[in-house]
């Protein structure tokens, strides 16, 4: 009995993570050059995006990552303002879906490019994942 335990909890294991969304071992990290965000900060949101999509992006590996640019900051006080928190970041991403099309939700063996993450957080704080998609 001792000896079926760990094996059973290691297959448990196994296939909790076999539902989850992926990052591609060489994920293409994009930065554009920021002079409202360093890099520490833009590296922390895409740390959230990632993790939010591991965990609700089942069957899809994502392949590209990055800041989407101060060009687009009337945006991001637009959604820091719609979210009621002093700043907002976007990032965007490019992924994968296998032959399900993810959880079903997503068109099958589609990439998806330009895939918004929209992060928010207030002065000194963490980012949290506000939203995403197109849009």
């Amino acid at each position: 009995m001792k000896k079926l335990l760990p094996v059973l909890l290691l297959g448990v294991l196994v296939l909790s993570l076999t539902g989850c969304g992926r990052i591609s071992g060489n994920v293409l990290i994009t930065n554009e050059a920021s002079d409202i965000y360093q890099v520490e900060e833009i590296e922390a949101a895409m740390d959230v995006a990632q993790r939010y999509f591991r965990l609700n992006f089942k069957g899809c590996t994502m392949t590209e990552i990055g800041y989407i640019g101060d060009e687009k900051w009337a945006a991001m006080e637009d959604y820091a303002t719609e979210y009621g928190v002093d700043q907002a970041i976007v990032l965007t991403s490019t992924f994968e879906t296998d032959r399900r099309g993810g959880d079903g939700s997503l068109n099958a063996n589609e990439t998806y490019r330009n895939w918004k993450w929209i992060l928010i957080r207030d002065l000194g704080g963490e980012w949290s994942h506000a939203d995403h998609g197109y849009g």
